[in-house]
């Protein structure tokens, strides 16, 4: 077939979609008998010019508002997880009440230790060492408490006198004395046997476990075995319990930031979509067809005359009232026509004259519509 005339074809397809009451013309009765024939739904005259008068307004804005919705349903919305609840674990082993009396007194590490002071020293530990044996813990804490004013700089009163504060249920004020022993002498293995054991009393599993490793690397002995027994499967459990929600935490929040890459990309997905919808849109609108038809219709079919004509004829002698017979052909095969289809304002003013005639007066004036009209009714081959 040839190539133009099925350019033209294609051309008129692409206006009647636009403006279906074209079909109502009677020069083409066979060609939509021949569509009826196929089984097409042929609109009326009235169905065809209300919804050519809501393509015209309504068309663009429809499509923003799909392309809107399909932002919002294409991007996967996931409901937010319930916050993670730890779970209780299961501990053995006593504890105490934590002692809250104020602070023992401590020595002066800027005094100077004379040998006088380092006797009374010893003499006042030894008093302790008796009071502890005979279960007196006041009073050796009475002693031990003169030792260390006297000898501030001995790692082991203070051990010795943490050791008693544990006897008496004193693990804050054990913890003290065992930090100031350690201070003097970082190897103090009486300082990290008490801070242990106090430690534990208080319930501070893991911390307690590692002072008294420390304590049985420095100097090993049978209390110290006793007590990692004790302390060592707390420690143990509360380890696998923090492991196991950081590990839980952690699934929680990559499934987070997962969630929000799959959004992000749902998100750019659809404003792709969109834009694409947007582009084909506009191209529909270019020439070739005539965007959104012409509102409300010409009545008696288009242009199958406009009843009445038009008032005064047409700019340059054109006569007052439109032909019967349209040579669609001469109108699709002008280029500078369909070009002109696409411009909004020489479209807006066609739509207004074919709404009212009279209103042809106030476009005469406009050098974009004016020769469109001329050249269309130039077009239009009526009955000689």
């Amino acid at each position: 077939m040839d190539a133009a005339k099925l350019n033209e074809l294609k051309k008129f397809i692409q206006l009647c979609k636009s403006s279906p009451s074209i079909l109502d013309d009677p020069s083409l009765s066979f060609f939509r008998d021949y569509l009826q024939s196929l089984g097409a739904k042929i609109p009326s005259s009235a169905d065809t010019a209300a919804d050519s008068k809501s393509k015209s307004y309504v068309v663009e804005e429809s499509d923003e508002e799909l392309a809107d919705a399909g932002v919002k349903i294409n991007i996967e919305e996931e409901e937010e997880e319930d916050e993670i609840i730890e779970s209780d674990i299961e501990l053995e082993g006593d504890t105490v009440e934590p002692d809250n009396e104020p602070p023992q007194k401590m020595g002066d590490p800027s005094v100077e230790v004379t040998d006088d002071n380092l006797d009374a020293s010893h003499s006042a530990k030894a008093k302790a060492m008796d009071a502890i044996s005979e279960g007196k813990f006041e009073e050796a804490i009475e002693n031990l408490t003169q030792a260390i004013l006297l000898n501030p700089t001995s790692a082991i009163m203070y051990g010795t006198r943490a050791s008693v504060y544990i006897k008496m249920k004193k693990p804050n004020a054990a913890i003290r004395d065992a930090n100031a022993a350690l201070e003097i002498n970082p190897d103090s293995a009486k300082g990290y046997k008490s801070r242990g054991i106090a430690r534990a009393m208080l319930g501070q599993w893991e911390d307690a476990a590692k002072d008294l490793h420390m304590a049985s690397k420095l100097d090993y002995d049978e209390e110290i075995k006793n007590w990692l027994k004790k302390v060592e499967p707390n420690a143990h459990r509360i380890e696998e319990h923090r492991r196991k929600y950081d590990r839980l935490h952690k699934e929680r929040e990559d499934r987070k930031i997962e969630r929000e890459r799959r959004r992000r990309r749902a998100q750019a997905q659809a404003e792709y979509e969109k834009a694409k919808k947007q582009e084909q849109s506009s191209s529909s609108r270019k020439p070739g067809g005539m965007p959104g038809g012409f509102p409300g219709g010409m009545p008696g079919g288009f242009p199958g005359g406009m009843p009445g004509g038009m008032p005064g004829g047409m700019p340059g002698g054109m006569p007052g009232g439109m032909p019967g017979n349209v040579d669609f052909s001469k109108i699709l095969s002008d280029p500078e026509l369909m070009a002109a289809f696409s411009d909004p304002e020489v479209m807006a003013a066609l739509q207004d004259v074919m709404k009212n005639p009279a209103n042809l007066a106030k476009h005469q004036a406009n050098p974009k519509v004016a020769p469109v009209i001329a050249k269309m009714m130039s077009k239009f081959a009526g009955p000689k």
